[in-house]
């Protein structure tokens, strides 16, 4: 019997059937028929209701488990008894009713052999349990007839603690009692008619374990005594110590601990620093990062759990995806593809139903059921960006791909690129065909970088632009960013067209003789070089012949910079100058830095630099060696690009030192203020008479070549400027301002962001700047709090006169924002 809903095993039910819930990674039904097979039973009738479709696509005919199996479907609930009496076309001898979703190993050959020692209409199995207040006591004589029923018993009604175990030999004439097409329970209909009838009703008490899996604390029971082997069941996967069970290729970290008794599914990942505590079951292709801790919790297939997460006592569906730092206590229970943001806590007891987003830092005490902030924006930040395979899945990025390509006209060329990674090449290709599918052409750059692409995308071929790379500071997230026609990023109004297409699946469908085609650029790094060139005065680089350490940070930079610097004449010290994905995984940009100084130093050159993996942004470091922060090199650069700016106006964000400005001002430009999004600034970058952009995290764009980032022409860029200049760019720095800038953040639920901002601006008379958040100007600095557009959160950035003045002006509107929040 296996058309339950199980409903009080929500909300793992609420998204799969009970009998396909997995006990020790293989469905409850899977060890039934495990436990039919060794009694010799080979063919199967199983009754179906609930989410019928799934177990019938899970069994199929059960050859794979070494039975054959004929499926009765209830179009409407029967009962115990008429789900059975449904089935009666298939049952014309002696059967035996067992429920699908019960964890025993009793011996069905003793009930079966107890039948035909008394010749009875109907055998009951009896187990024996410690608590029978929610099970049908049954009691018997001597001789093992029954005598009596007592559904539900007081413990003053408690005459026995043998009860009904819902397994039944019955023969064929049961179906007498059984009227077709009504709902029969036999409990409360069949069995005390026969009782009544003295009509052979017998019951075997039986030895073995048995446990009726119908609630959430059953379930984690029922796992636990699986590992300590009190049920004899099937475990997959190798014993590779005592307690302890690793299915195949799975891959656990040395310095990972796994704590037996405990299961670790097929093809999981376990990294360094895990504990997997005593009495906890992962499922297949779990991911584990560093440091997390499980004990005594059930994670069920594909499972991501972040860095430095914490579970206890946890029943973890399908699909689930847990963030960095996130806490589930005791009791807990996560639906199918539920999602938990950064450092969030759910309570003791909280269920969360299937499909819902937990917000990063939520503290959550009651259970959702309804309540979401339904899916995740499809754009987060400058793009697409999730965990590899994970949040960007080859299905996505393909689905993405053809609602991108619906908005392009018809036989449009995307240009497309890469990093070095498999997880950018694998879903490269899935979008090209997403492109192909909607009748978009594509030309594929394969590996480059970011800026090569994007000029790329200016060239008349194309009318657009997408490149995949691994994000710097964690590798395993994939971003995906996407360019309009001027290589500049993709406007919030073309974002939205695309999700809505997304959502929809409203995809535009091409004919086979439309789809499109695949090619690749002829010379297109050459181009882009020529270009880089056009923009600077060679000669004076010529002239000069500076000498430079350049690290490429294993990025696609690389197969571009030696026909740049030939053009220049320079004399370049290349440090890892090839792209390397393995070298990506394992970069540290603080330590290459520090080590590109060194090599300053050593060689006595006039400049060092290293240009971001992606090729977009750019480290500088001083004759002297020194590293620059990115203020002290926007300081730098304003100052020697000042008389040089092609334009009269530059933009940078609105969060960037006052220093700047007056840098700026000085050599008679104009600042445009940008809000803190890459976005916004390229938009600004793009308008008449802006000769120059940065940002305040090593961004430069010179909108003559390119209105966005590029590390590799703001290299190019500074190598003419310092051969202009008359003074070493250690005099430059030596002579820059200090900056006391403190940065801080406020926990800001969503639903209090606007509140929150509307509060700042109402309660003060100080001159205030509404570019991007609240920017509050003092008499001796300014703050500026920002709400973070993907995080509950508030950031918060204060200049001073100094330090200690700049941390108290920040931990004054924290305290402000945090009294607002309450």
């Amino acid at each position: 019997m296996a058309g339950g809903e199980g409903t009080r095993l929500r909300p793992l039910t609420s998204s799969a059937p009970k009998p396909l819930l997995p006990l020790a990674n293989r469905p409850i039904m899977e060890h039934v028929i495990s436990l039919l097979r060794r009694n010799d039973i080979d063919e199967v009738v199983v009754t179906v209701a609930f989410m019928a479709n799934a177990i019938r696509r899970w069994f199929g005919d059960g050859s794979e488990h070494g039975v054959r199996i004929t499926y009765a479907v209830e179009d409407t609930p029967l009962g115990t008894a008429g789900s059975v009496g449904n089935a009666r076309q298939h049952l014309d001898e002696r059967f035996l009713v067992i429920s699908g979703d019960v964890l025993t190993d009793v011996d069905l050959g003793a009930i079966v052999a107890e039948h035909e020692a008394h010749d009875a209409t109907a055998t009951i199995g009896l187990v024996r349990v410690e608590d029978p207040l929610e099970f049908g006591i049954v009691i018997t004589r001597p001789d093992g007839s029954i005598e009596r029923f007592l559904e539900k018993p007081s413990w003053g009604q408690v005459f026995s603690d043998t009860i009904n175990s819902g397994i039944f030999v019955l023969e064929p004439e049961v179906f007498d009692l059984i009227e077709p097409g009504r709902s029969v329970d036999f409990s409360t209909d069949v069995f005390p008619v026969l009782l009544e009838r003295g009509e052979g009703l017998y019951g075997a008490v039986v030895d073995g374990y048995w446990e009726d899996v119908g609630t959430l604390e059953a379930y984690l029971r029922a796992h636990q005594d699986i590992l300590d082997r009190r049920v004899v069941v099937d475990i997959s996967g190798f014993e590779v110590a005592p307690g302890v069970w690793v299915g195949e290729g799975a891959e656990i970290h040395p310095e990972a601990r796994v704590v037996g008794p405990a299961i670790v599914g097929e093809n999981c990942t376990i990294e360094a620093g895990a504990v997997i505590g005593p009495y906890s079951v992962l499922g297949d292709n779990a991911r584990v990062r560093r440091d997390v801790t499980i004990a005594r919790s059930v994670l069920l297939d594909n499972v991501y759990v972040g860095e430095g997460a914490h579970l206890l006592g946890t029943i973890v569906g399908r699909s689930c995806d847990l963030r960095r730092g996130a806490r589930c206590e005791e009791g807990v229970v996560l639906g199918d593809e539920t999602f938990i943001g950064d450092e969030a806590v759910l309570a003791a007891g909280v269920k969360v139903y299937p499909f819902k987003t937990v917000e990063a830092r939520a503290i959550v005490n009651t259970s959702i059921v309804w309540e979401s902030r339904g899916a995740r924006s499809l754009f987060v930040g400058e793009g697409l960006r999730g965990l590899a395979n994970v949040d960007v899945t080859p299905e996505l990025a393909t689905r993405v791909a053809m609602a991108f390509g619906s908005t392009l006209p018809k036989g449009a060329t995307i240009m497309t690129s890469r990093d070095s990674s498999r997880s950018a090449r694998m879903l490269k290709r899935a979008m090209m065909a997403g492109f192909n599918a909607v009748g978009v052409n594509v030309l594929d750059l394969e590996v480059a970088s970011v800026p090569v692409t994007r000029f790329a995308t200016r060239q008349p071929t194309a009318v657009a632009g997408v490149t995949l790379r691994l994000d710097q500071d964690d590798p395993q997230v994939l971003g995906v960013h996407f360019f309009d026609t001027d290589g500049a990023d993709i406007d919030d109004e073309v974002r939205r067209k695309i999700e809505r297409l997304f959502d929809r699946e409203d995809f535009r469908r091409v004919v086979a003789a439309e789809i499109g085609d695949i090619g690749f650029p002829p010379r297109l790094l050459e181009h882009y070089a020529t270009a880089v060139g056009e923009t600077v005065d060679l000669s004076v680089i010529r002239a000069r012949r500076p000498k430079a350490v350049v690290d490429y940070a294993y990025g696609s930079a690389s197969f571009v910079m030696p026909d740049l610097l030939a053009k220049l004449g320079a004399d370049v010290l290349a440090v890892n100058p090839f792209a390397s994905t393995a070298g990506l995984l394992d970069f540290d940009l603080d330590a290459h830095a520090q080590a590109v100084g060194e090599l300053v130093r050593a060689s006595h050159a006039d400049l060092g630099a290293m240009i971001g993996p992606d090729g977009s942004r750019l480290t500088i470091i001083d004759d002297l060696g020194r590293v620059l922060d990115h203020t002290q090199a926007l300081l730098a650069v304003l100052t020697v690009i000042g008389p040089h700016v092609d334009g009269e106006r530059i933009a940078l964000p609105v969060n960037v030192t006052s220093h700047a400005t007056a840098i700026a001002l000085a050599a008679g430009l104009e600042v445009v203020e940008t809000p803190l999004a890459p976005a916004a600034l390229m938009a600004v970058a793009r308008q008449k008479g802006v000769g120059f952009a940065a940002s305040d995290d090593g961004g430069y764009a010179l909108p003559g070549l390119l209105p966005a980032f590029d590390g590799a022409a703001m290299l190019v860029k500074l190598l003419e400027l310092l051969a202009l200049a008359t003074t070493p760019l250690s005099v430059v720095v030596d002579h820059l301002p200090v900056v006391h800038i403190a940065r801080d953040a406020v926990v800001t639920p969503w639903e209090q962001k606007g509140q929150v901002m509307r509060n700042l601006v109402e309660r003060t008379d100080r001159r205030l700047v509404l570019v991007d958040g609240v920017k509050v100007h003092h008499d001796d600095g300014w703050v500026l709090a920002a709400p973070d557009p993907v995080e509950p959160v508030t950031h918060i950035w204060a200049e001073g006169r100094d330090d200690a003045s700049a941390r108290q002006l920040a931990h004054d509107y924290v305290r402000r924002i945090s009294q607002l929040v309450v």
